[in-house]
């Protein structure tokens, strides 16, 4: 059977190598000035050794350009497309229309991953991508399994699907975060914690500690909790979904490397020997939950949430 590929955020160049021995078939890098929500800050020249990095352990790369791209940057856009290409990256990952002109004209050989984070929702919307140019879809994280096993019995593209780590809930292109401090002491207030460098937005009701954090790109609001389906992988082995992803986002390396350890294990065996995967999934499951940081649970997302049209 088939085996997905298990795709990675590390958090610096020293970190692939620690993923590749854990088990990771690919890693997402990127700079911030380009990228979203990237879990480590890969300049340049960091770029250029992560690339001969994994390329020595067999990894692939994919470089994070899915940023919204206004016209003060869309000229710089070929300038970093064509150093990605002289570098040896394995693929773009792009949101920004912008982006896919830019490769067609700069280097067209280069394969794109499509990844708007909440609109790649259908097949159809898949393969229109597919057709323009992308090799794969990365699916938004609000899907349901169903969804995503449909996405794939009609997708003409490689699917990839978040399977653990956090989820951005919402981001917006100014800086909100003197905002909400306006508002401290109300039912959501933002709150700075010890445990976390950044900061929180803390929901009393639910009591719910959403991060929260500003960068280049806006404000970014974060899921409360990890996803984790490391015990649900069977459906979409079965059906073929092509890159399983690890989101290491708010997370250490350490945490990252033994997440990426279990996962690989549970991807093996689900593969090569279901029934050992149904027999072995719970303690799988355990592992992780052990790993967690007191501050972060784990829930299975939207994973089988009831679609509602």
């Amino acid at each position: 059977m088939k085996k997905p590929e298990l795709l990675v955020t590390p958090t610096s160049v020293a970190h692939i190598d620690e993923l590749a021995e854990a088990g990771a078939d690919a890693v997402i890098i990127g700079e911030q000035r380009y990228g979203l929500r990237l879990t480590g800050e890969f300049s340049r020249h960091d770029v250029a050794a992560a690339v001969k990095a994994a390329h020595r352990r067999g990894m692939n790369v994919y470089v994070a350009m899915n940023a919204i791209f206004h016209n003060d940057k869309v000229d710089e856009l070929g300038d970093y497309v064509a150093f990605l290409a002289d570098v040896g990256a394995d693929a773009i990952v792009f949101g920004d229309p912008a982006v896919l002109l830019t490769v067609r004209e700069t280097a067209p050989h280069m394969k794109l991953h499509w990844s708007t984070e909440t609109t790649a929702t259908n097949w159809y919307a898949c393969n229109y991508w597919g057709r323009k140019g992308a090799k794969r879809a990365v699916l938004a994280r609000e899907l349901n399994m169903d969804a995503i096993l449909e996405i794939k019995a009609h997708a003409e593209v490689e699917i990839e699907v978040q399977v653990h780590g956090a989820m951005c809930m919402y981001q917006s292109k100014r800086s909100l975060i003197g905002s909400y401090f306006e508002y401290q002491g109300k039912v959501m207030e933002v709150e700075r914690k010890k445990y976390e460098k950044g900061m929180f937005l803390y929901d009393k009701e639910r009591d719910n500690k959403y991060p929260i954090f500003e960068d280049e790109n806006g404000t970014h609001i974060m899921s409360p909790n990890d996803v984790c389906i490391i015990d649900e992988l069977g459906d979409m082995v079965e059906a073929g979904i092509d890159s399983f992803k690890i989101d290491g986002i708010l997370h250490q390396p350490r945490y990252i490397t033994e997440v990426t350890k279990l996962y690989r294990r549970a991807i093996d065996l689900c593969a090569d020997d279901r029934e050992r995967y149904e027999r072995e999934k719970e303690e799988l499951l355990a592992a992780v939950e052990a790993l967690q940081p007191p501050h972060r649970r784990i829930d299975t997302g939207f994973f089988f949430k009831e679609t509602i049209y």
